[in-house]
């Protein structure tokens, strides 16, 4: 069972055990709290079929699957040696059809049938609408499962014909569990960076931790309860950051900056200075991918932006 996600399965377990399941079902919340995972372990509940043995998700034949496909020919080859791949942006309208003929035969193990979209925010509206004509008639013993990071980009009449699961964010406490399962070997001072970025979801948490980011963390901290007058602090983080970082790990640390401040506003009478840097900060996480900053600069600007909340604390102490 998924940490920290308890009461989402009661009330999973509760409509499976009513009279009358309901076909479609969104399953809400931010990105990276472990609804892909919930939808495969709930698949997997759904289609078993008693003394029948049951292949792994990803290779059952009454488990179907619509997601970004890879972008090119060269990551098809990567998905199919294991490697991690580019996908494309959105779910195609060719995708949804050709899971829509699959709906027509029976299943193939037993009497019912798992569809899940991960995401559902990423369907075309030509993909929505194809859809929709399977949400309003639904086959037989055919359930399907939507991942949601944000309802609001689905159609109206999508989200009407589904019930909603919604994920919450989790408590530190769980957040640890979650990353302790996942990596296990993670040195403190990156577990609680890890814990503290991640902000309640288990995804953001590890990969955070995955881009061994702990100690800019601290530095970032550093500078933001006492400064950088002589700019060593953002020295160091540029050092850290490193020479040729690629794009994750450059809006890893845009992230941790952006969380330090929101941990500093907790209780803090600089609120204006810290959202002032925060907002600057929002700004630069959304120009860096396409300005392709130098690294350097990029470390700098960030320090620069943490300096100053703390220059603004020591003028008006």
């Amino acid at each position: 069972m998924l940490i920290g996600h308890e009461p989402v399965w009661r009330e999973w377990h509760a409509a499976r055990a009513g009279r009358r399941m309901h076909h479609a079902w969104m399953l809400v919340g931010r990105e990276g709290l472990g609804k892909a995972a919930f939808a495969r372990a709930a698949a997997i509940e759904l289609v078993a079929e008693t003394g029948v043995p049951q292949p792994a998700a990803e290779q059952h034949p009454d488990i179907l699957w619509l997601t970004p496909l890879p972008a090119n020919e060269d990551e098809v080859k990567k998905r199919d040696d294991g490697r991690p791949y580019a996908t494309k942006r959105n779910i195609s309208v060719d995708q949804v059809r050709a899971m829509q003929r699959r709906l027509v035969t029976r299943p193939t193990l037993g009497s019912r049938r798992a569809v899940i979209i991960d995401a559902a925010d990423l369907l075309e509206k030509g993909s929505a609408n194809a859809l929709l004509k399977s949400l309003e008639e639904p086959p037989q013993g055919t359930f399907f499962l939507l991942v949601v990071h944000q309802p609001g980009r689905l159609l109206p009449t999508l989200r009407s014909r589904c019930q909603v699961l919604r994920f919450q964010t989790l408590e530190a406490a769980d957040l640890g569990r979650a990353l302790d399962a996942q990596a296990p070997a993670l040195d403190p001072l990156t577990r609680e960076a890890a814990i503290a970025v991640g902000s309640g979801s288990p995804g953001a948490a590890l990969a955070f931790a995955e881009q061994d980011l702990g100690k800019a963390w601290q530095i970032m901290r550093q500078i933001v309860a006492r400064g950088d007058a002589d700019m060593t602090l953002r020295a160091g983080l540029s050092a850290i950051i490193g020479q040729r970082p690629d794009r994750d790990r450059q809006m890893a640390a845009l992230t941790a900056a952006r969380m330090v401040l929101v941990d500093a506003m907790g209780g803090s009478h600089d609120s204006a200075a810290l959202a002032d840097a925060h907002a600057a900060l929002v700004v630069l996480a959304r120009e860096a991918p396409t300005y392709n900053y130098d690294p350097g600069l990029l470390m700098l600007e960030i320090g620069t932006l943490l300096a100053g909340v703390a220059r603004i604390r020591a003028r008006a102490s």
